[in-house]
């Protein structure tokens, strides 16, 4: 059961804590999310591990991340073979993987939980990574949508718990959202920032609210757009012009949600108007509860807004 409400007090940073370099990394899930991570972790020298219950999954994050990698390589050092090969070596042979929770994070500085969102799922990992883990670790979550206090609800030290939401695809977007919660002390925060800034990241920090900054800017922004159309004042097509010519902004909100995924952003909404009925920001729309049903998801599916070849 979710608590009553997320944290919002942010304490100030501690200047004279001694703080340690994350050397080792776990993360937890082997998806788009986890392998970024694990790319530009590695990119960084940093010993990642990456865990899946799927060995299958774990094969397609090494692959997908050799290809990116060897894409990175060839940009960056486009007429020298030879340092495009020592690149992509460097980086794949810092990755290991793993089906292995306990095993995989007894060394670790940091763990990083980037699954389903799915917050009974979410404790359980956390559960079995806090029993297994060094005291000096720190565990934290790549949630975009939950609220820290209610993922950390059962955890015996919530001191060293955060979060680090990265952006997809992560080796492209340079913001990290570091978020913090009632109990997460100074010197885990620091830390994080230092790591985010390790792996070449620009940090902001947030605190542990619905959508943390970009999200809650984000999601709102685009029902709104969906809104816009329901009412017949505007097209699709129109909408998505209007704000890539008028706002500067890359991709229109139709656009943009098809690209996220319809089911993704369902998702997210109807977490925050479940926790928060009363807020209109969140109010769900039938159009797009009625495309999600029918598997018109966006890019991924051939179909959402717009079709896809």
């Amino acid at each position: 059961m979710l608590t009553s409400s997320c944290a919002t007090a942010i304490r100030g940073l501690s200047t004279s804590a001694q703080l340690s370099k994350v050397n080792n990394l776990t993360i937890i899930g082997a998806g788009l999310m986890g392998s970024g991570i694990a790319q530009v972790s590695a990119n960084a020298k940093i010993n990642v591990t990456v865990v899946d219950s799927s060995q299958a999954a774990l094969d397609k994050a090494q692959k997908g991340i050799l290809n990116s990698i060897q894409r990175v390589a060839k940009k960056k050092h486009a007429n020298d073979a030879a340092a495009q090969s020592a690149l992509v070596s460097s980086v794949v042979d810092r990755i290991k993987v793993s089906t292995s929770v306990t095993d995989s994070v007894k060394d670790a500085d940091l763990v990083i939980e980037a699954i389903i969102e799915n917050i009974d799922i979410k404790r359980k990992v956390f559960a079995e990574v806090e029993a297994a883990i060094k005291p000096t670790a720190l565990i934290v979550s790549n949630t975009s949508s939950l609220c820290l206090e209610d993922i950390g609800l059962n955890l015996k030290d919530k001191t060293r718990f955060g979060g680090l939401h990265f952006f997809n695809p992560v080796p492209m977007m340079k913001l990290l959202e570091v978020v913090r919660h009632a109990e997460t002390s100074d010197e885990t925060f620091q830390q994080l920032v230092e790591y985010g800034q390790s792996v070449g990241k620009t940090t902001v920090a947030c605190k542990d609210t619905p959508g943390f900054i970009v999200n809650r800017l984000l999601v709102p922004y685009m029902f709104e757009a969906l809104r816009l159309y329901e009412r017949g004042d505007a097209s699709k097509e129109d909408i998505d012009v209007a704000m890539k010519l008028g706002a500067g902004h890359p991709m229109g909100p139709f656009e943009l949600a098809d690209y996220v995924g319809l089911d993704t952003i369902k998702f997210i909404m109807d977490g925050w108007n479940k926790k928060y009925p009363d807020d209109v920001n969140f109010r769900p729309s039938e159009f797009l509860n009625s495309l999600v049903k029918d598997g018109k998801t966006g890019r991924k599916s051939g179909e959402g807004f717009f079709k896809y070849e």
